[in-house]
């Protein structure tokens, strides 16, 4: 090619390059802010409550969450221990990266991939959780909304705030509006 076509290919890949390396430059920054954000909750956390259920009795439960930082952004790992009366035990265990989203101070969870390969939310049309997280001032919440065969909700809202030693963790459950469960307590920090 000669002329006026290989002023404007070259000036096309040019502005091309350009356009990469400022996207490279906001993702970079975008990961270096989650990185900072997410420093002062970088710890392993373990604790216990007890639940006082509708029939007036109480349930034991041990919780613990560990938090770190990924290449990307964050890793939440938390474990629910619930004690029966019986002796037995029930534990759920939870696993969620969060990368930055475009907004400041909000993240989506990765919790599956694509074809591509790139991490990706889950589908709550299909009864998957929808989550995503937040840090605000000295507040981690993580976020769950599931939406049910018939089209309602339940919000799940974990709110873990830095405190002296440890974490305050307030636990919320709501269903169509109404508010089902509320757990409060500390977890003191182990690492």
């Amino acid at each position: 090619m000669t002329g006026p076509d290989v002023h404007l290919s070259s000036r096309f890949f040019a502005t091309l390059r350009a356009a990469l390396a400022g996207l490279t430059l906001v993702a970079a920054l975008a990961v270096q802010a989650a990185a900072s954000d997410i420093d002062r909750f970088v710890g392993t956390y373990a604790g216990s409550a007890e639940i006082v259920k509708s029939d007036g009795s109480r349930s034991p439960r041990d919780l613990s969450v560990a938090i770190r930082q990924t290449r990307k952004g964050f890793r939440v790992k938390w474990t629910t221990i619930t004690h029966r009366p019986d002796g037995t035990f029930k534990e759920r265990k939870y696993d969620i990266a969060f990368t930055p989203s475009p907004r400041p101070g909000v993240y989506a969870a990765a919790m599956k991939k694509n074809v591509f390969g790139h991490a990706v939310q889950l589908d709550p049309m299909k009864g998957e959780p929808y989550v995503w997280a937040r840090i605000s001032d000295d507040t981690l919440t993580v976020y769950s909304l599931f939406v049910d065969a018939q089209g309602g909700y339940e919000l799940q809202q974990f709110d873990r705030t830095l405190i002296p030693g440890g974490l305050k963790l307030e636990f919320n459950r709501f269903s169509d509006g109404v508010q089902r469960r509320t757990i409060t307590t500390n977890l003191e920090k182990r690492d």
